[in-house]
């Protein structure tokens, strides 16, 4: 069948439309005959053809011709009124048959586009989806076949990327653990816990760059995750490095269970609580659900951050300036990570200052655009 269609869109638009017009020709005319069978032409006669009437023949214009059939006054069908009911039987049909088919060439037209277009939208959330099947006509097939070789381009480099990542994360730990074993041998104390605090803060600064860098590399699957269960393992793990972060009972039904990629949405609530920590001690944390989908909701009474550099925060490296000093600088990637985390799932990071001062961190998840996607997987 795929065969015997044109190969361009206009080329199938044009064939549609031409066997729609026969079509409806067709059965336009066989409801009318249907309905009058009087104007069925007879096929079965098989006699000859009658003549002419008599003298019609030998009339040399003398006579008059003769006068035409009477006209019955009681006929209908040569008086004025409204159209025969055949008539409107005939434009009805003829145009309902082009509407269908006119719906129809719509729909048959715009699939491969609208799959090209579901298939644009996903591809930012799952770059190793199956390649897009190459149907449709010409210009849809060149269309998908042009979108799977950039799929293909964007794979080859983030492989690259990993490599690259794995690379710098070899060269560049080898000589500081090298470093930080010779500092070992330092006599000095005062010393050797300068070179020691140094070489720690280099460390952070490497160990958060590659954790970035490999967090927007990489393709983690998609599985189901208790995310009460995980924001409880989290908090546990800040309260036993001394840090006073507890989780507010939640007054509503439990959380169901969602899909969510577990190692890049553990590592997004981590970097929450660790700026709460590293900034305020500590940290209230508020679980719950809405119709916009799961909330996690990191609140402290640190020393919030300026109106104006809310949505910068958000940048890869990118601190505010009282944060600039050796016991909370950081490098500047955590609020960053977290933010493209959300939205890796579809979701959203919010910040703003509370009332009184401190900060509050809300991330919400949809829980719609999480099934959608990991349906498509």
């Amino acid at each position: 069948m795929q065969r015997c269609l044109p190969a361009s869109l206009f080329g199938r638009l044009a064939w549609l439309l031409g066997l729609t017009v026969l079509f409806s020709h067709v059965l336009a005319l066989t409801l009318m005959f249907e309905m009058r069978p009087d104007m069925r032409p007879d096929l079965r006669a098989n006699g000859p053809l009658p003549g002419p009437p008599p003298g019609a023949l030998h009339w040399g214009g003398a006579a008059p011709p003769p006068p035409p059939p009477y006209l019955d006054p009681s006929d209908d069908r040569h008086h004025g009124g409204p159209p025969p009911v055949g008539l409107l039987l005939d434009i009805a049909v003829r145009l309902g048959a082009l509407l269908l088919a006119a719906w129809v060439a719509a729909r048959w037209l715009s699939d491969p586009v609208r799959r090209l277009a579901a298939a644009a939208s996903e591809l930012g959330h799952n770059i190793h989806r199956a390649p897009l099947p190459e149907s449709g006509s010409l210009e849809c097939r060149e269309a998908t076949r042009v979108f799977n070789q950039m799929q293909q381009h964007i794979r080859a480099q983030l492989a690259q990327r990993d490599q690259f990542v794995a690379a710098v994360s070899h060269d560049l730990r080898t000589p500081l653990t090298r470093l930080a074993l010779r500092v070992e041998s330092l006599s000095d104390a005062q010393e050797r816990q300068r070179f020691g605090r140094d070489i720690a803060e280099m460390d952070t600064m490497i160990r958060a760059t590659l954790d970035y860098l490999r967090g927007a590399a990489d393709a983690e699957p998609w599985v189901t995750l208790d995310l009460a269960a995980l924001v409880n393992s989290l908090v546990e793990d800040q309260q036993e490095a001394g840090h006073d972060v507890v989780v507010e009972p939640g007054e509503g039904p439990p959380i169901a269970p969602l899909r969510a990629q577990a190692s890049a949405l553990r590592r997004c609530i981590s970097n929450l609580l660790d700026n709460a920590a590293r900034y305020a001690g500590g940290a209230q944390v508020r679980l719950t659900e809405d119709a916009q989908g799961v909330r996690v909701t990191v609140l402290d009474r640190g020393p919030g951050i300026p109106e104006s550099e809310l949505a910068q925060v958000l940048q890869p490296f990118y601190r505010v300036e009282a944060s600039r000093n050796r016991n909370t600088g950081g490098v500047g990637l955590g609020l960053a990570s977290a933010s493209d985390i959300a939205r890796q799932h579809g979701g959203s990071l919010q910040l703003s200052n509370r009332m009184g001062g401190g900060l509050q961190a809300e991330l919400c998840v949809p829980r719609r655009a999480l099934d959608a996607k990991t349906l498509l997987n």
